[in-house]
């Protein structure tokens, strides 16, 4: 592969411009998002995703962070399923909102206050949940999904709770495997290495070629909870291990 990399004064400043510029349309465009929420949460949602995708072209342009997807054809043609991907950055959360099917995200109730994004993510219905008790959550993350789920809409989990450094992983908790047990609604598993790109926490983005992969349909009907776990989490670390091996290589080759 080619290599992508930029000296660290081309990535610096790519990095600032992009972090002048994202606040900005942030600021302009969370108004348009609540005002149109009047109208649905769904009509929302699709001007949400200009500012999705509008901040992912503008990392591909001014950062040199290009991204490619892998299993596109493991996408259902119908809605009510539930995707469990791998957490490393933001990143994955801007381009996944245009890339996969309309989908709400599940997280802490906190971000509901970062004013402007905050507010915007509350236009658009998000599954909130408040993390002072770990059973709470759950109950909280089972009820509001189910009841979504019934209305024709995909659920996003990120398995690990929480972002997790490149190349590192945590214990994968059961909130969509038990989600899924109850439901008996497939699940559809994603792994990328976009953290190596845009590490968590990271202000500068590294030029390269970010990989998204889409694995097959993980069917969960008559499958105990820890069984739908363990198949998730298997399949998405074996990944894991191929693009995180990618990902150093492309960083590593001057």
């Amino acid at each position: 592969m080619a290599s992508t990399r930029r000296s660290m004064p081309v990535a610096l400043l790519g990095s600032i411009l992009w972090w002048m510029i994202w606040p900005v349309i942030t600021f302009f465009i969370a108004p348009i998002v609540i005002v149109t929420s009047v109208f649905s949460s769904m009509s929302a949602y699709k001007v949400a995703l200009y500012w999705s995708n509008f901040s992912v072209w503008s990392m591909t342009v001014l950062c040199g962070l290009k991204y490619q997807v892998e299993g596109r054809e493991n996408i259902p043609d119908y809605a009510g399923f539930i995707i469990m991907s791998k957490h490393q950055s933001t990143w994955e959360t801007l381009a996944l909102s245009f890339i996969l099917p309309p989908h709400l995200w599940v997280f802490k109730r906190e971000l509901l206050w970062v004013p402007f994004f905050g507010w915007a993510l509350w236009a658009i219905r998000p599954i909130a949940i408040n993390r002072s008790s770990e059973v709470s959550s759950l109950e909280q993350v089972i009820e509001q999904s189910t009841k979504r789920m019934a209305q024709g809409m995909n659920i996003m989990i990120f398995p690990e709770g929480t972002r997790v450094p490149a190349g590192t992983k945590k214990r994968y908790k059961t909130g969509g495997s038990l989600l899924a047990e109850k439901t008996g609604k497939p699940i559809l598993p994603v792994a990328h290495n976009a953290g190596h790109f845009w590490p968590r926490a990271g202000f500068i983005k590294q030029a390269g070629l970010i990989t998204i992969r889409i694995g097959p349909l993980i069917t969960t009907s008559d499958k105990s909870a820890e069984e739908i776990n363990f198949e998730v989490e298997n399949w998405i670390e074996t990944q894991q291990a191929e693009l995180d091996q990618d990902a150093v290589t492309q960083l590593a080759d001057n």
